[in-house]
């Protein structure tokens, strides 16, 4: 007698201050998941917007209320009212993307020595529309290690916990107000497994009562936090480098957000003396960063000194951004393979495989595109056809594509000769392939980081693909150049820098390179 598995029961919490706005909209992002949650618990932390007139439309979300004592006590009173094997926390101005929950529980189910697994999520603006995605920050190896260094995470409606876990490590710190979330991920990391997905799992909604706008009250939480591990992290010395890290990022990165708004404070003569108290405040807790980052400012600035080079900003050895410029805005190498596409958008038509997505298909190709296919490593996106490994491709049709976007994979593939040759059968007779790849690039941080192989400059581009289609079949382009290269490496985003000078391609020093090739 065989026994059938049982299925594992959800909890969702969802908590809310003065949120009542947003709160349907959260509401209907849990009841509408592809794996139905067992239960909704909604928290209301004291708000006086009535968000109870919201929670009595659904007969199936179970009310709490209580007295206002901050997001960590409500989520707590949240935990303490599920009975969930399983349990996420949703902010009520943010909203789970409808396979959230199926795709964590994979997780879970693939990883059961998890104590939480997480993925990627966008940022949405107050009406709800997308702005952004911000690609996955894998753990790697040493999860642990990982979060001392930065918060992984970035938002918290992206986590499903194991709940008895959660529970025997005392769940939330009361006694924080902000950065709750990072210290329970310290917490758990220390002593159990983490597993991740790059599926986009959740909204974060940017608005202007954002408890994050608070750069010294984020810097102090942060600092609060990474500073319990101190002892912990000495222990080992690539947690004790860790450590040393992450204090150093928090810090650069805080002054750097504050002295910008004090700045934009400054140019707009609006919400000075606000923006100049949180500037001591930051300067008080991380003064030699402060300072290093004013000086340079002001050097700027002045105009003095201009017969040598200076640095100003950029005299820093952390990056602004450490996801390729994503969480700023859009980075500056998809400004170039946006620019390559759109060149080549004629070529993108009748079937079309793309790589991980077909958004770049659609874009440029729209009503030419008979047939849009996606082929993924991995199945479980929910545009997959094909699921295979290029350099490999023993699973996927010859002779069958009319073109094959490629963009920003190659580099990933260690036997690139044998994943050019997989192209180059697979696709039809008078078929193209449209291809780009990074020259000068940061290395991906997360999911990609340990199979990141190679950069490709025009030359070696060209010979690649010369060899299996014919050097007559193959046009090479590139585009940027020092100027760009040097903003993406620090991540900074497309429109913080200047358009003409990021429109000059440098054959010596571009950003990416991009070919067409064809099948004859």
């Amino acid at each position: 007698m065989t026994t059938r598995p049982t299925t594992p029961t959800v909890s969702v919490v969802i908590t809310t201050y003065n949120h009542k706005r947003f709160l349907a909209e959260a509401i209907d992002s849990v009841r509408n998941q592809t794996a139905k949650p067992d239960e909704i618990i909604i928290v209301d932390d004291g708000s006086s917007d009535n968000p109870e007139s919201v929670v009595r439309r659904y007969d199936d979300v179970h009310y709490v209320r209580q007295e206002n004592q901050g997001l960590a006590a409500a989520r707590n009173t949240g935990m303490a009212a599920a009975r969930g094997e399983f349990i996420a926390f949703l902010d009520a101005d943010d909203r789970l993307r409808p396979a959230a929950l199926a795709t964590n529980l994979g997780l879970f189910r693939d990883n059961p020595d998890c104590a939480l697994v997480y993925g990627a999520y966008r940022l949405i603006d107050e009406a709800g529309a997308v702005r952004n995605a911000v690609p996955l920050r894998s753990v790697g190896k040493d999860p642990y290690a990982g979060f001392l260094t930065d918060n992984l995470i970035g938002m918290h409606a992206a986590v499903l916990y194991r709940r008895r876990t959660l529970e025997a490590a005392g769940g939330f710190d009361r006694s924080l107000r902000a950065c709750e979330d990072y210290d329970v991920y310290l917490r758990l990391s220390r002593a159990h497994k983490v597993a991740c997905t790059p599926e986009f799992l959740a909204d974060y909604r940017r608005h202007a009562t954002n408890m994050s706008n608070s750069n010294p009250m984020m810097l102090r939480a942060v600092l609060k936090v990474l500073r319990r591990q101190r002892d912990a992290a000495q222990t080992n010395p690539d947690w004790a480098a860790a450590y040393r890290q992450g204090i150093e990022q928090w810090k650069c990165y805080y002054s750097d957000m504050q002295l910008a708004q004090l700045g934009k404070a400054l140019r707009c003569r609006s919400s000075l003396a606000g923006q100049v108290s949180s500037t001591i405040a930051v300067a008080v807790a991380a003064p030699l960063q402060t300072a290093v980052t004013l000086r340079h400012r002001f050097r700027r600035r002045s105009g003095r000194h201009r017969s040598s080079v200076w640095f100003g900003d950029l005299e820093r050895s952390v990056p602004f951004s450490t996801e390729f410029g994503f969480d700023r805005g859009k980075p500056v190498d998809r400004r170039y393979v946006e620019t390559f596409l759109a060149s080549c958008s004629l070529n993108i038509s009748g079937r079309v495989l793309e790589i991980g997505d077909n958004a770049y298909t659609m874009r440029f190709g729209g009503s030419r595109v008979t047939t849009s296919d996606v082929l993924n490593r991995y199945d479980g996106h929910p545009l997959t056809t094909f699921v295979g490994d290029l350099a490999k491709g023993d699973d996927l049709p010859s002779e069958t594509f009319d073109c094959i976007v490629l963009t920003q994979t190659l580099q990933l593939l260690f036997d690139m000769p044998a994943a050019i040759a997989t192209l180059w059968r697979i696709l039809k007779p008078g078929g193209v392939l449209l291809v780009t790849v990074p020259w000068v690039s940061p290395i991906d941080r997360g999911e990609w980081a340990d199979s990141w192989f190679w950069s490709i400059t025009p030359a070696a581009l060209g010979r690649l693909l010369s060899d299996r289609f014919g050097a007559n079949n193959v046009e090479v382009s590139h585009y940027g150049n020092a100027y760009a290269a040097t903003g993406f490496l620090y991540g900074l985003a497309e429109h913080e820098l200047n358009p003409a000078m990021l429109d000059v391609h440098d054959p010596h020093c571009p950003v990416i390179v991009a070919a067409r090739a064809f099948r004859q």
